[in-house]
């Protein structure tokens, strides 16, 4: 199965926590995972399926690359 990379968009929020919940817990197939938030989280890192992950300010540009975003 191809894996894909994927945006969270507030992923530091309820709703984004919520979405990268379910994404771990079915195994969806993700090679990238690119969680985005506002600028005042940019920087800081969540954990998704055992590793740490750093936010992107949620920007145009941040959306290069990206095959699906979740909002």
């Amino acid at each position: 199965m191809k894996k894909h990379t994927i945006a969270v968009v507030g992923a530091t929020g309820a709703v984004g926590q919520t979405m990268l919940k379910i994404l771990e817990e079915r195994n969806f197939p993700i090679d990238t995972l690119v969680p985005m938030a506002s600028s005042r989280s940019a920087g800081q890192t969540i954990t998704f399926r055992g590793e740490q992950v750093v936010i992107k300010e949620a920007k145009p540009e941040a959306f290069v690359g990206v095959d699906l975003a979740l909002f």
